[in-house]
């Protein structure tokens, strides 16, 4: 017997089996308005037009909080499969979704399809409307300036675009092809692009740049992976000739290679055979030297930067770890020439402001300092705090924080954009939850954002309502920005391994924001953040003869394996938070490898960290432990007492 069905039926059971299929990746049961989303959705993915269009009429049905999502595909699709789009389509959607998160994607894939049918005239009039970022969408508006005679207009961008290492979408091709064919990218523009790909390790970039150069051949080009495997070799055997200008690139670039891995050698190749570079090339050389020696804190670090000549050191890491390797020695005029060596953003960052009222106040222009100080004291920070304390204005009590009022928690609750992202949420579709969040909250003032705030902690979004809280600009909520949803369960663990319960909280906000499914990239888990070895040892240590790894997410457990491993930590740093921090991050080695061969004040060895996530880490974690001490009821130190001082490493 055979059975036929119908659209409609194949349509019902299809989306109950995708009902069926969404309780396996959401955290409640899946409704049925979830499932047709989820079936929407797979529509989109596979460009099924028809099918999508089935499913946002049932949508529509509905009025469900996913139907904006839901049009978006649908206009995108048509906007990628079909001719029949046209101008009056585009602004009635525009017009009637302005106000969602879809509403500039739509309007970017419209400028490309504009672009690739060269229809300028409209392009431009949505591109002087267009409010995202979007290389792909600027590189055709410089080929759209191209085609309209306005090179002139356009050289300086397509020369920054040019200058960069970023993975650039196909747009941008053809705006480079022209500008090598009319010169207006020269030899040296094609150097120097090639000098930072290998710089920055984008191979596959250097390989494709050598060709456009006079005489790099493809034999030449294979050659980088040498350089990038054996350096050593390469350059003691003089693999490259230094009479071409792309030889010379390419063994600078075996140099810097050589000075990440054998410092030593790359110093003394590079001291025998300095004088064979022509001099701007040395002093490159030279930089990057510096740079590696700094990163290692070598004792000749400076010496070396003296070397590369103030001149060639433009590069924003070079300048930092220049006023980095003077402040590892307190060498405090250094320091400050390495600072106003930087650009104004750079220098206005607030790590170099403090760092410069602290030079300047070794310079005896304590005004200036004091001036510093005052500005930064104001900003919510690790510096800010810092800045604060040589003001003698270190935090005493729970910093004041604005009152949520109910009713702009109801305003924020039955915003659409809110809805959408919660409905998001709920079905695990994170990414485009978080999304829909910050449209949503875009346009809302301080009081309206901290509302948002209130609403996502009190939906157990603990992330969300912690950056969402710490976006305000005007009044601050700090109960928010510094939550403590577990205080018994991390009490408790604090307690049993007797560490600082501001410093686990401060840890545990920074590792995971307080949502115990977090897993990051290289697979630590849960609140703590643990790696499933180092939980799987911890548990071993502690007893815990019946873990598994399936484990690694319960509260009780991460919580307090990792209480244990902090624990663990802070003995091996002999009871120094700071080097604990930084090894609960990096590893023990590592940490202990920072040491000074004397005595170092710990906001220096933090600034000295060579690895940027692992330096922005610690002082993320202090400084949250010092907000979080006086609100916890736990003894109040400045930050500096916190920080303390790191001991002279063990000869």
């Amino acid at each position: 017997m055979t059975t036929s069905f119908n659209i409609r039926q194949v349509k019902y059971f299809t989306t109950i089996l995708l009902g069926v299929v969404s309780m396996w990746i959401s955290p409640a049961h899946a409704t049925t308005e979830q499932a047709l989303f989820l079936h929407a959705r797979s529509a989109f993915t596979n460009h099924h037009l028809i099918a999508l269009k089935d499913d946002i009429a049932e949508l529509k049905r509905t009025e469900s909080v996913f139907l904006p999502i839901a049009d978006a595909w649908l206009m995108q699709l048509r906007i990628q499969q079909s001719n029949n789009v046209n101008e009056d389509d585009i602004q009635a959607y525009l017009t009637q979704n302005a106000q969602t998160a879809f509403a500039e994607r739509i309007r970017g894939e419209w400028l490309k399809k504009l672009a690739r049918n060269q229809q300028w005239q409209p392009f431009f009039t949505h591109y002087a409307q267009y409010q995202r970022e979007d290389t792909a969408v600027l590189c055709y508006a410089l080929q759209g300036n191209i085609a309209l005679n306005q090179m002139t207009e356009v050289i300086g961008k397509i020369k920054s675009l040019w200058l960069t290492t970023q993975d650039l979408p196909s747009s941008c091709n053809p705006l480079f092809e022209h500008a090598i064919k009319v010169d207006a990218l020269k030899k040296d523009d094609i150097l120097a692009r090639l000098r930072l790909a290998l710089q920055d390790n984008k191979l596959g970039l250097a390989k494709s740049i050598l060709p456009k150069l006079v005489g790099a051949s493809t034999r030449v080009a294979a050659l980088i992976d040498r350089a990038a495997k054996s350096p050593q070799h390469v350059l003691s055997h003089e693999i490259f000739s230094l009479q071409t200008d792309y030889g010379i690139e390419l063994n600078l670039f075996a140099l810097d290679r050589l000075a990440k891995t054998n410092l030593e050698e790359a110093i003394k190749y590079f001291q025998r055979a300095q004088m064979q570079y022509p001099s701007q090339a040395r002093a490159f050389g030279w930089s990057r030297i510096a740079l590696q020696a700094a990163h290692a804190h070598h004792v000749d670090a400076l010496k070396y930067y003296a070397l590369a000549e103030q001149s060639f050191i433009n590069d924003k890491d070079q300048l930092a770890w220049h006023a980095r390797a003077a402040l590892r020695v307190s060498d405090w005029k250094q320091v400050l020439s390495a600072i106003q060596s930087m650009s104004p953003a750079q220098a206005e960052e607030g790590a170099w402001r403090y760092w410069k009222a602290r030079a300047l106040q070794t310079q005896n222009a304590s005004l200036e300092a004091q001036s510093l100080y005052s500005q930064l004291s104001t900003e919510r920070h690790f510096y800010g705090w810092l800045a604060s304390e040589e003001l003698d204005a270190s935090i005493t009590s729970p910093l004041a924080s604005y009152e949520v009022e109910e009713a702009d928690v109801e305003v924020v609750a039955n915003t659409p954009g809110i809805k959408r992202a919660m409905a998001l949420n709920q079905l695990d579709l994170r990414w485009d939850a978080k999304v829909e969040w910050l449209s949503a909250i875009k346009q809302f003032d301080d009081k309206h954002v901290i509302a948002a705030a209130e609403y996502a902690m009190r939906q157990q979004w603990y992330d969300v309502a912690i950056a969402t809280a710490d976006s305000t600009k005007q009044i601050h909520n700090f109960s928010l920005r510094y939550p403590s949803p577990y205080r018994d369960l991390m009490g408790l663990a604090a307690k049993n391994e007797t560490i600082d319960e501001a410093w686990m909280h401060g840890l545990i906000r920074q590792e995971s924001r307080f949502m115990h499914f977090a897993k990051s990239n290289v697979g630590a888990s849960g609140l703590m953040q643990l790696m499933p070895a180092t939980a799987k040892w911890a548990a071993q240590r502690m007893g815990k003869n019946d873990y598994s790894a399936s484990q690694i997410h319960e509260l009780n457990t991460n919580i307090a394996i990792g209480a244990y491993y902090m624990r663990y930590t802070l003995e091996l740093m002999n009871g120094q938070v700071v080097m604990a921090t930084a090894a609960y991050n990096a590893g023990p080695s590592r940490a202990k490898k920072w040491q000074a061969n004397t005595p170092l004040e710990a906001a220096i060895y933090i600034e000295t960290i060579p690895f940027s996530e692992t330096r922005n880490y610690v002082q993320k974690v202090m400084a949250n432990a010092h907000i979080y001490a006086p609100r916890l009821g736990t003894p109040i130190k400045t930050l500096k007492a916190r920080l303390g001082a790191i001991p002279a490493k063990v000869q």
